[in-house]
This record gives structure tokens, C-alpha cells and sequence, in this order.
């Protein structure tokens, strides 16, 4: 289909170009009529004036209409310009060149060019360094996201090394970013451990309430606790089992002891080993366990009796009940015991010890503590707690 279009339509679109100084696209893109219909347009206009002295006449009246319309642009830009660009009498070429940047909407590349005396090789130039600056600093943030994901095994996934970025590096990128560079462009993964084995249940002597019911925020140290067993396993088959005690305050391991049974044993050992830590029990610590035979034995519950102890246990099957413990066991396989082939006790003793005290303690950024440490959290406590006593 073509389009007609009448005298006053063309003499309209050839004003716009030639007296208001509109460019050919912007005008198609309004009137919907083609660039190339536009140039014949103004085209024409133009040869008719050579033989009309009328519309030579009008012809010259745009021109000045344009004229006069550009100066007074340019003096509206000029007066902005002075106002906002008082930096650059500094003289300095690459505070000129942020300035066109930014400004470039307001003024128009071209006119700050001009105004500025750039030529605009430089200015293009410089907006191509820029790009690789920005290429080259994201190798730089690549190559330390590798670097810590190796000397730390493999085990952090990319909301940590978020983390340790800002600490080491004072480097600040977002979550997403800290993803999309360890996962999609990098390929490196958290290592994930397997799931473990059913234990065989035991027979309780006693089932205590859920006292924190999935509740698991406290306000100070050494208020709830949570306890819980694992298995390790040795290079010659046999297995070993750690039982651990985390404060809810600061998910810090306040008890750890690994041994050769799971029994109620080693729950009252470790439990002991932790109250000898607590300088004095105001009021009844709550422990929080599973309905383990270990935890609701008679020589566990009198211990706890006998130490002020109020005990507290999940749900059968329900892991999410003591899910805080859950999640430090995952850690520990997942970051520590899935890396090494463990040949003697003594080895992975020691190994637990250090990883549970020193690693989880004092280095490992926890998300519960807004990625503090649980030493960090734990001090931050005692800070808060001194000054108000001092006031």
C-alpha cells in the first residue's frame, strides 16, 4: 500500500528538519515516514527554492529561526555548564572526561567535546580503556574468588567467599555476582557431603518436652544448647562417633569429644567437660537433643537432674527440630571430613579439635551471626555487656 501525503504534511515534516533543527530519525520515528522520504522531501524543498524566490525566502527564515534557536541552546548550556563544572577548571583531562560521562544526557556529547576543546578520538579512546579497566579488574576479582575457594578445599560455597572477599580484599560485590563468578564462569562448586546412615533407635527411658519448638534465637551465651552425635569413619572400615555441644547464642562448639561408642557415656563426658567452662549457672541451661537412647537414658537424665540441666528433645524423625546442630554436623563433613582419608584416632581427633575450635571458631564467618565469627559475636556480647555495667 502507498502512502499519500498532502502539501501541508510534507512542508510540516521539512520545518521540523530544517528550522527546529530535528533529526531525520527522531522525526520518522514520531511520523512514522521513512528516513529516505524525509531527504527527498528536503530535497526537493531545496531545489525549489533555486527557482521560487518565495520559498527562497522562507528557506532563509528558517535558517535564521534555526540559528537563533542553537544560540539560545547554547547559551541555556552555557549557564548550566558554569554552574556544574567548577571542578574542571582544575584543568585535569580525566575529570573532564567523567564529567561528559556523566552530564552527556544534559548537554549532548558533541557540544561538551567542543565546549571542553576534546577531540573526540580522546574521549573514545578513553571510554575503550575504561572497558578493558573494568574486563581487567573482574580477572583481578576472579582469580582471588579462585584463589580462596582452593586454599580453603573446595568447601565455601559463594555466600562466604562474598565475605572473605570484603575482609582479606576490602572488595564489595553482591551475592548474585559472587555466584555468577564461582559457579557460571569459574565452574568451581561447594563440595557437598553423603548422606549418612540410619542409626538403630535405642529404648528411652524417659522423653522430655520440645521446649524450644523450632525456636532457635537467644539473646545471651550459655542459655540453650544444642547436642547431637555423628559418625566418622576410619580408613580400615571402623567407625568413630563425635558428640558436640553448640551454644544457640553464636553457634560457636562449646564441647566436642570423639570416641570409639555412642553411648550416654560420652554425652554425660562432653556435657561435663562444658559445664566446667560455665563459671556459674544462674538458672537452668536448657539442652536440646534428639530422642537418642544416649539423651533420655537414666544415667543422662539424672545427670542433667543433678546439674541443673533442663532438658529438651525433638520430635521423632524430625531433624528440623534440632536443625542448628544439623547444620554444624553438615559442615564439618562437608568442609573437613570428606577432604581427607583419616588412618588413626589420633588424626582425626585432632583434626575435629582444630576445626571445631579454631576453624568454626575463630575463622569461619557464620550467616546466623551476620557473618561474624561465633568468637566475634561471643566478644561483642561481653563489650555491650561491660559498658552497660560501667554506665
Amino acid at each position: 500500500m502507498i502512502n499519500k501525503y498532502d502539501i501541508e504534511f510534507k512542508k510540516k515534516i521539512v520545518r521540523l528538519f530544517l528550522e527546529e533543527g530535528r533529526t531525520k530519525k527522531s522525526i520518522s520515528n514520531e511520523f512514522s515516514v521513512s528516513v529516505g522520504t524525509i531527504s527527498n522531501w528536503v530535497k526537493q524543498f531545496r531545489e525549489e527554492c533555486q527557482i521560487n524566490e518565495k520559498a527562497n525566502d522562507e528557506y532563509n527564515y528558517m535558517k535564521e529561526n534555526l540559528r537563533l534557536r542553537k544560540e539560545l541552546e547554547d547559551a541555556k548550556k552555557e549557564n548550566e555548564f558554569k554552574k556544574s563544572s567548577g571542578i574542571l577548571r582544575e584543568g585535569n583531562r580525566l575529570i573532564a572526561y567523567r564529567f561528559i560521562q556523566k552530564y552527556s544526557y544534559l548537554f549532548g556529547v558533541r557540544w561538551l567535546l567542543r565546549r571542553l576543546n576534546i577531540y573526540p578520538n580522546a574521549y573514545y579512546n578513553y571510554l575503550k580503556n575504561r572497558k578493558k579497566e573494568s574486563i581487567q579488574e573482574k580477572e583481578d576479582i576472579k582469580n582471588k574468588i579462585k584463589e580462596i575457594y582452593h586454599s580453603n578445599n573446595g568447601i565455601l560455597g559463594h555466600r562466604q567467599i562474598k565475605k572473605v572477599l570484603q575482609r582479606l580484599y576490602n572488595i564489595n560485590i553482591s551475592k548474585t555476582t559472587a555466584h555468577k563468578y564461582l559457579n557460571r564462569e569459574l565452574k568451581l562448586f561447594s563440595i557437598v557431603r553423603p548422606k549418612k546412615p540410619n542409626y538403630k533407635k535405642g529404648k528411652p527411658h524417659k522423653i522430655f518436652e520440645n521446649l524450644l519448638k523450632q525456636d532457635f534465637y537467644v539473646e545471651e551465651p550459655d542459655k540453650i544448647w544444642c547436642t547431637d552425635f555423628t559418625y566418622l569413619k576410619l580408613t580400615d572400615g571402623s567407625f568413630r562417633y563425635n558428640c558436640s555441644i553448640l551454644d544457640l547464642y553464636d553457634r560457636s562448639i562449646v564441647s566436642s569429644i570423639t570416641a570409639r561408642e555412642m553411648t550416654s557415656e560420652l554425652a554425660i563426658k562432653t556435657l561435663e567437660k562444658d559445664l566446667k567452662k560455665v563459671k556459674k549457672i544462674r538458672n537452668k541451661i536448657i539442652l536440646h537433643s534428639d530422642q537418642g537412647s544416649q539423651y533420655s537414658s537414666k544415667k543422662f537424665v539424672e545427670y542433667c537432674k543433678k546439674n541443673m540441666i533442663q532438658q529438651s528433645m525433638s520430635r521423632a524423625r524430625c531433624p528440623y527440630d534440632n536443625a542448628p546442630m544439623e547444620r554444624y554436623f553438615n559442615t564439618l563433613k562437608n568442609e573437613l571430613i570428606n577432604h581427607y582419608y583419616y588412618k588413626t584416632e589420633k588424626e582425626i581427633y585432632e583434626s575435629i579439635e582444630e576445626f571445631a575450635y579454631v576453624w568454626y571458631k575463630h575463622v569461619r564467618p557464620h550467616s546466623y551471626n551476620d557473618y561474624m565469627t561465633p568468637y566475634e559475636k561471643r566478644r561483642s556480647f561481653k563489650r555491650v555487656n561491660k559498658e552497660i555495667n560501667f554506665n
